[in-house]
């Protein structure tokens, strides 16, 4: 059996998980990626999605993650995200209620942005980046979801 690698999952108000493992993966913005010991050194960024934990050759462990950044090195893999979830924790209804509610509001948004000049604009483009980044995040999970049920 190879050695395991170490991985850290970090959110800022936390450290989320430390364990070893024989493989992580992790979903990056240019695809998911595996980490084994001896892993070439890397950076990347992190979309939302489940970082599956590997023991036996079996998914031993999912854990959602929002985005993020991961650094990998031949002994271990850091994930520093902006918000962490256990898998089994995610509840698919109150992902589904709160995304609707958004992808609700979000028109109207743009509608007063459209609307709106100087420093209300400035507010209101700010607020909406800002909900935009939650709807990804619970697209994220909705599509984390769907993986774990097959």
């Amino acid at each position: 059996m190879a050695e395991p690698v170490r991985f850290e999952l970090a959110t800022p108000e936390r450290l989320f998980l430390a364990l070893e493992a024989e493989m992580v993966v992790v979903p990056g913005t240019e695809g998911d990626f595996g980490v084994l010991r001896g892993h070439a050194p890397f950076l990347s960024t992190v979309r939302p999605g489940a970082i599956a934990l590997y023991e036996g050759g079996e998914i031993s462990l999912r854990v959602f993650v929002s985005g993020g950044f991961a650094e990998v090195t031949p002994e271990r893999c850091t994930v520093l995200a902006d918000e962490a979830e256990a898998a089994e924790d995610l509840d698919p209804a109150a992902i589904e209620s709160e995304l609707g509610t958004l992808e609700g509001n979000l028109p109207l948004l743009r509608e007063e942005i459209a609307r709106a000049s100087g420093a209300e604009r400035e507010r209101l483009l700010s607020e909406l980046a800002t909900l935009e980044r939650k709807a990804e995040g619970l697209r994220g999970k909705r599509q984390a979801l769907a993986e774990l049920a097959r």
